[in-house]
């Protein structure tokens, strides 16, 4: 009777086991299924996109030619190179870009280390305010702050985003001061205390201890700034009043910068006209700095992710 209880008790036992694997082995693949599906989605428009900018004019209106043209077409890039503005439109573009980011990041730093870490008067109604600023609609602000700027003759220059990234208020700028906000709430008061036991200013505590723990919020916050700075085509269109271009902004424009350079009536051969193998490639080389500054940030962002074990009080 024994025995007969113990057989059963490990067939149970292994029944238990086997349908606990089975439910594990369900999920992860549902898992799989959904991931795939979800990269697919984000993935499939950089695919037509590549397959299309190195197609000719024929490979596009041939219905057999898909995915893989019969041949390469680099001149795509070449005009479209041409057209974005080359090498000068790029640094323009990464260059200013790169400055407004930074001090966009530097900026929503100071501010969220202060609503995080301070206690001070009407410290809960500027939070609220702050917060309320990031429901007002963007076109409710868009002529105020050109008169504004226009008065002070920063028009065709830079300072219309700088200013504003320097002072809290540039593009999406609340989002990253409630990340900070978060993340410095999360870092433990005693490393504040015991250094300001061994003599730290505010400066020093900032810098030297909650910020380079804040590793991970400030990559973040940085990659969002540079790539929603860049992707900016009204703000640039309306500042900078063809003064300074950028490549999102010349891709908006691409027909009639391409119109200019290349006029139709120089063309006989039809391999030379505007076609959609020539905006592709346009669109690719507009969003190929973005991927180069992810591959180059990504690493630093998981190292900083991997490092981040600490916990608030």
């Amino acid at each position: 009777m024994v025995n007969i209880n113990i057989k059963n008790l490990r067939r149970v036992r292994r029944f238990a086991v086997t349908r606990q694997h089975l439910k594990g082995s369900m999920a992860n693949l549902l898992l799989y299924i959904m991931m795939t599906a979800v990269g697919f989605v984000f993935l499939y428009p950089i695919l037509v996109m590549t397959a299309e900018s190195t197609k000719d004019v024929y490979d596009l209106v041939n219905p057999l030619v898909r995915w893989f043209p019969t041949k390469i077409y680099i001149a795509n890039f070449t005009r479209a190179w041409v057209v974005l503005g080359g090498f000068k439109t790029l640094l323009s573009s990464g260059g200013y870009m790169l400055l407004v980011a930074i001090c966009q990041t530097i900026s929503s730093a100071v501010i969220g280390y202060g609503f995080a870490k301070f206690d001070f008067k009407l410290k809960n109604a500027l939070f609220m305010l702050m917060v309320c600023t990031f429901i007002i609609p963007d076109q409710v602000t868009f002529m105020p702050n050109y008169l504004m700027f226009k008065s002070f003759g920063m028009l065709k220059t830079i300072m219309p985003f700088l200013l504003p990234a320097l002072l809290g208020q540039g593009i999406k700028n609340v989002i990253f001061i409630l990340i900070y906000c978060q993340f410095f709430k999360m870092i433990p008061k005693a490393l504040d205390e015991a250094a300001e036991i061994d003599g730290a200013g505010f400066l020093r505590i900032f810098a030297g201890i909650n910020l380079p723990l804040a590793m991970p919020a400030t990559v973040v916050v940085f990659i969002f700034s540079f790539v929603w700075h860049w992707n900016e085509t009204y703000l640039t269109d309306l500042y900078f009043e063809d003064a300074i271009r950028t490549f999102p902004l010349a891709l908006s424009k691409f027909t009639e910068y391409f119109q200019k350079l290349f006029p139709v009536e120089d063309f006989a051969n039809p391999m030379l006209r505007m076609n959609e193998g020539v905006r592709m490639a346009g669109t690719l080389l507009c969003i190929l700095p973005l991927v180069i500054m992810y591959l180059l940030v990504e690493p630093k962002l998981v190292e900083s992710l991997d490092r981040a074990g600490i916990t608030g009080e």
